[in-house]
Order: C-alpha cells, then sequence, then structure tokens
C-alpha cells in the first residue's frame, strides 16, 4: 500500500510512520494520547522510528539484531538523531537494546512530530498542550469513509479493512496495528470480538520488522512495569520556622519564598504545617516540566476545588475539571476567550475604558486594586457577558476574595462567608445571571456581536446535563472574578511603571504616538509600534505574577525527579518558581525588558508561566496580554500619575492571589488630555 499523502498549500507531503501513529494515538475526545503510561507512549515512538528507519533502508532489523545500513541522513529532524546515534555506537545490538536507550528522548521526538503535523494543518494546537483535528485535514482526502470525524479515521479506515474484511494490509499497516495493539490501545480504537483478535494476532505475524519491533517494545514495556519504587528518596521536610524567618514571606513574594526553598531542598519537598494537612510543593523547571507534559495523567484538581463549587452551587465547574470533559468544555469556550474577539469590537474597549477614566478626577488618590478591577470591569463586563456590573463589581470581588480564603486558602473559618454582609453580596451572583439571561434573547442579541455568554448558554441549551442551570450562576460571573485578576495584575504593572520613571517615560512615549492619528487598529497593536510596553508587561508578570501556585491531588502514584508522589497527596505546584531562579533568569530581582527580546528570549519554555502549566493553563492569555497593554497605554495618555504616598515600597498580599496591598495608591496629578466624548 502506498504512502497517504495530503495536499498543503499544494504539495504533497507524505505522512512518516511516526506521523501515522501519533495520529492514531491521539485521543481528539480528550485532546491528548490515549491512556497510554509514559514510557510506554516512548517506546511505541522510537518502535516506529526505527520502522520508519528500515523503510527507508538506513537500517535493517529481524529478531536477533538490528543492523545500520545507510548513514546518509533522511532530512527528518526526527529521524536523524536516532540514525545518528545508532551509527556512532560500535557494537551491534538487537531493537530491545536501541529502543531501552532512545526512549527518554521520545518526547522530542513527539514534540517535532506534532509541530509538523500543526504546520502541515493536520493537526490545531490548543492553549494548555491540546491538540484536535483542524479545519484544513477536512480538506485533505484524508477521510474516505462515511464515518469521519477523528484524527485517526485516514489510518482507521485502512486498518479496519484490513481486520474485518481480510485485505492483506501493507508493511507500514502491519507496525501500526503491533505498536498500538502492544500499547492495549487497539480494542478502544475498535470493538474487537474473539474473531477479530485473532486477525490481529495474524496481521502481527505477517511482517518480520513490525513483530521485531513489536516484541522488543512489549519486552521494555514490562521491565518497566516492575520497577521498585523502593529506589526513591526521602522527601525532604520542610521547617517552618525556615519559612517564617524569610524576607520573601515578610514581603509577600511567593516565587521568591519557593526559589529560596528550592536552592536548600530541591525540587520536591514536604511542609506539615499545625492543623493542616501534608503538602508536597513541586518548585523548578523539571518539576515544571513534568507537570506541563504528564501532570494529566497523574493530577486532579477536582479534590481541592469540590468544597469551592458548593459555594456557587455548582458541580463539574471548568476549573475542576479533567480529562476529557475538561477538554470538551475548553473547546465549546475557547471562542469566547479568543484574542479575534477583543480585536474585534476595539471600539468598544476604548469607549468604555474613557467612560472609567472620565470619572478619575485631578488631585485624588485611590486604592490602585480598586481603580484598576474597575477599570478592566468596566471594558470585560460588555465584552462577554453584555451587561453593565460597575455597581455590584466590588461587593462581587469581595464575595470572591472571602470566598477564596474559607474555602480554598482555608485562611479563615467557614462561617466567615456567612455573615450578613456576604450574605447579601451572595445574592448578587443570581442578579448577575438576571441581567445576562435578560439581554441574550434571540431579539436582543439580534446583530450582535458573539460574546462569551453566547458559548455558554449554547453549550447549557445543547447539553443540559453536562452544562446544567446550576452551574449558571458560575460560568456567568466569571468574568467578574476574571476581572479581579486581570485588575490586580494591571495595579502590579502601574507600580512597577510609576517607581521607574524611565520606563513610564518610554510606554508614555508609545502611547502618544498611538493615539496621535486617532485609536489604533488590530495590526498597530500587534506590531512594534508598542514593544517596550509589551516587553515591560511581561517582566512585570514574571515578577509579580497574581497566580504563583496551583493546587492539586495525586490521583494516580507516580515519581517526579526521584520522589515518590503517594495516591490521594496534596500537591502545590510553584509553578512560578522559576521566574526568580537564576539559571532561567540572571539577576532575577532586577528588573530587565530585554529578556525577551532576540537573542535572550529568557521566556521560552516552561520556565516562564504566569498563566499556569498544561490543561489548566488559562484561557485567555492572548486576550489578556492585549486588554493590559491598551489599558496601560491610556491611562498614561490621558493622566499623569504617581504613587501615593510617594515614597511606598511595595508590600504584596499574597492570599487568596497575589495583589498590591491595600495601602498602594494612585494619585491623579493632571489630565494631560481630554478624554473624547
Amino acid at each position: 500500500m502506498t504512502r497517504i499523502e495530503t495536499e498543503v498549500e499544494a504539495n504533497a507531503t507524505p505522512l512518516s510512520l511516526l506521523d501515522e501513529l501519533v495520529l492514531t494515538l491521539l485521543n481528539e475526545e480528550s485532546g491528548y494520547f490515549r491512556q497510554i503510561p509514559g514510557w510506554t507512549l516512548n517506546c511505541a515512538v522510537v518502535g516506529a522510528a526505527l520502522a520508519e528507519l528500515s523503510f527507508l533502508y538506513r537500517v535493517d532489523t529481524d529478531m536477533d539484531s538490528l543492523i545500520l545500513l545507510d548513514t546518509k541522513k533522511t532530512g527528518d529532524p526526527c529521524l536523524d538523531p536516532v540514525l545518528a546515534e545508532i551509527a556512532m555506537e560500535p557494537g551491534q545490538y538487537n531493537a530491545r537494546y536501541w529502543i531501552e536507550r532512545l526512549a527518554p528522548k521520545a518526547e522530542s521526538i513527539v514534540d517535532m512530530t506534532l509541530d509538523r503535523l500543526v504546520d502541515l494543518r493536520i493537526l490545531q494546537h490548543h492553549e494548555g498542550d491540546f491538540w484536535s483535528l483542524a479545519h484544513g485535514a477536512w480538506m485533505s482526502g484524508f477521510h474516505t469513509s462515511s464515518e469521519v470525524g477523528t484524527a485517526v479515521e485516514f489510518v482507521k479506515t485502512r486498518i479496519s479493512k484490513a481486520i474485518y474484511h481480510n485485505e492483506i494490509p501493507g508493511p507500514r499497516d502491519v507496525v501500526i496495528v503491533c505498536l498500538i495493539d502492544t500499547c492495549d490501545v487497539l480494542r478502544y480504537i475498535f470493538e474487537l470480538n474473539e474473531e477479530a483478535e485473532e486477525r490481529v494476532e495474524q496481521i502481527r505475524k505477517m511482517d518480520l520488522i513490525g513483530r521485531s519491533i513489536a516484541d522488543a517494545v512489549s519486552e521494555n514495556i514490562a521491565v518497566s512495569l516492575f520497577q521498585r519504587t523502593s529506589l526513591t528518596r526521602a522527601i525532604p521536610r520542610l521547617k517552618l520556622r525556615k519559612v517564617m524567618r524569610s524576607k520573601h514571606l515578610r514581603r509577600g513574594n511567593v516565587p521568591a519564598l519557593m526559589a529560596e526553598l528550592h536552592e536548600e531542598y530541591g525540587p520536591v519537598f514536604e511542609l506539615r504545617a499545625p492543623f493542616q494537612e501534608r503538602m508536597i510543593i513541586l518548585a523548578g523547571p523539571e518539576t515544571n516540566h513534568w507537570v506541563h507534559r504528564h501532570g494529566r495523567m497523574q493530577l486532579r484538581a477536582r479534590d481541592y476545588l469540590e468544597d469551592f463549587e458548593k459555594v456557587y452551587g455548582g458541580v463539574g465547574l471548568l476549573p475542576a475539571l479533567d480529562g476529557a470533559d475538561h477538554f470538551r468544555y475548553r473547546k465549546s469556550i475557547q471562542p469566547g476567550y479568543a484574542r479575534g474577539r477583543l480585536e474585534a469590537q476595539l471600539d468598544m474597549v476604548f469607549s468604555k475604558a474613557r467612560e472609567n477614566l472620565a470619572t478619575w478626577n485631578v488631585g485624588e488618590a485611590g486604592i490602585a486594586v480598586t481603580m484598576c478591577r474597575n477599570l478592566v470591569n468596566s471594558e470585560l463586563s460588555p465584552l462577554t457577558i453584555g451587561i453593565d456590573s460597575q455597581d455590584i463589581a466590588d461587593d462581587m470581588h469581595k464575595f470572591k476574595e472571602r470566598a477564596l480564603k474559607t474555602h480554598l486558602a482555608k485562611t479563615l473559618p467557614k462561617f466567615m462567608l456567612r455573615t450578613p454582609s456576604m450574605r447579601r453580596r451572595a445574592k448578587l451572583i443570581d442578579e448577575v445571571v438576571e441581567r445576562v439571561l435578560r439581554v441574550h434573547t434571540p431579539a436582543q442579541r439580534a446583530g450582535c456581536p458573539r460574546d462569551l455568554a453566547d458559548e455558554l448558554l449554547n453549550m447549557h441549551a445543547s447539553d443540559r446535563q453536562f452544562l446544567p442551570q446550576s452551574n449558571l450562576r458560575f460560568v456567568l460571573s466569571a468574568p467578574l472574578i476574571a476581572s479581579m485578576y486581570v485588575g490586580d495584575q494591571l495595579s502590579f504593572i502601574v507600580y512597577a511603571m510609576l517607581s521607574q520613571p524611565e520606563f513610564h517615560e518610554k510606554i508614555r512615549e508609545e502611547a502618544d504616538a498611538l493615539f496621535a492619528d486617532g485609536d489604533p487598529d488590530r495590526e498597530t497593536l500587534t506590531g512594534p509600534a508598542i514593544d517596550i510596553t509589551r516587553r515591560f508587561i511581561m517582566e512585570c508578570l514574571r515578577m509579580y505574577p497574581i497566580v504563583p501556585m496551583s493546587v492539586r491531588n495525586v490521583m494516580n502514584q507516580c515519581v517526579v525527579e526521584g520522589y515518590e508522589l503517594p495516591e490521594g497527596a496534596r500537591i502545590i505546584i510553584a509553578q512560578t518558581a522559576t521566574h526568580y531562579m537564576s539559571d532561567h533568569f540572571p539577576d532575577p530581582f532586577t528588573f530587565d525588558i530585554d529578556r525577551y527580546d532576540a537573542p535572550r528570549k529568557e521566556h521560552i519554555g516552561s520556565a516562564y508561566a504566569p498563566y499556569g502549566l498544561g490543561t489548566h493553563t488559562c484561557l485567555g492569555i492572548r486576550w489578556t496580554e492585549l486588554q493590559l497593554a491598551i489599558n496601560l497605554l491610556m491611562m498614561v495618555h490621558y493622566y499623569e500619575l504617581e504613587i501615593a504616598p510617594k515614597r511606598y515600597r511595595l508590600k504584596i498580599s499574597p492570599f487568596p492571589s497575589m495583589s498590591p496591598n491595600k495601602k498602594l495608591k494612585i494619585r491623579v496629578v493632571e489630565q494631560r488630555r481630554e478624554l473624547p466624548v
């Protein structure tokens, strides 16, 4: 059977065996590979690479040995490093040896294969390292049967004919069958009865290469399953007094504190505070990488957030979901968080921002956090849920903060959420829902651009079990919660700018040039016109990330950096500890926007994680970056501002999330330009 080819940008690009294996193992319901242990997946990927090299006549393999035939490069970045390593070995070994030796390098092969499939417009990459079949793939000619809708269909059709219709498979299909059967996922792709299973066994024996590779993979998998966990190291126990004496804790700088502890205790350590359950802390680049790539298989968010869900009367809210349900939810509402939605309504953003800025009075000083939250919410509520919520935003923020402190951080007793003032504020959640529903009838939405509330209500209408009415209280009030976080981040950014006059001047110059001829368009806002502002914000996100940690529970016992994480353990992922590690950000306490420019680009990789890691990475990253930039630029364009008091030294409130404490104020010194009506 000839290779499958797809037309991409008028060029026929053949898919390699690695491409086909990755597509076959991808589960579009979960947006990631089927539930295959990491070592098993690594062995299968290396097996596919060796099989591809044999088809290209670079190696030959049988049951006993793997022989190098030709050292000439293939031009494939996934295969050439494998070929080079085989060529450097003076001895001759079997396939099992090479699979075991190369398996640790399989992650880079998978990454390159996924990137290639995205470049070919076969797969689409989503935030959080999810993948699904791209729209362009529907035009590629892969899907020849009536049963379409999965990324494996083009291979599945061929394999199904071999299994159910006794057609003779080509050698490439034999290898695919051997590998996915060895990984024990063939039965999840096909419904295999006894007769089909016998046919699979026949197919496995049809090709010597496929059989030898599959057997070698199987042997390596079996060895891994019986590895003893007794070789793991004891997790270092953190002394509480060590934490309490830290200057970073006194200042509320959680990332710097975690970086300091990492330096002394390593990437995994535990804390046992009085009256608190045992907490295991992961900090450092290695654990960040592990969480980003493997956390979805081992960690769960639901246990930690279950109690918080009850505050809003919901079950199965997005922050607490994992697996396929989590990916389905994200895909459904992703358009509502897309930067393109914000760019398409820039006129509204500018208008709403000016309305709020017009309430600022020269000579007055306001609490920075409150001013920034209100500014952000004045835009976010109309853009995402179609309502004005300025009259209740402050109360909603106070309720959310109290709920987080009582039910997540647990720094306050739960009865503190049932005080008369909090009960009154809790009722405002229903007020938000009523306002949103009132303006989201078909008649009211006619001619209006689609927003996040439209996506949520459509999901509720199409599947009331997946998004029940009981969850609407949380999901429709979520933008007000988001405005709290984005507003707090903006207040950090404003402080950093006002406390560094050299940056203040440069940002003001960009702002004045940007608005010199009217409001900028989307192209201008993504180009070099705001380069300094963009990099300035990135550095603020590094030094002052509003969500410095995330909490999970271990759902499957696992080993991280030589330490065993027991099932059920509470895990704190200090993903932003790396922000203060000099190996990744030299001189980390120095504010340096050149970190993000070529050739340094220190933010590339999992060491820069202001928006989280893995499957729960923030959905609105690109929206938030643009909204922060617009607000900062408009503030300095229209007003001369200063910190109040002038000698204020930043202190951070670390719980329930990082924010400047309420003593930081912003004084409006002068109105530089008149605000257009």
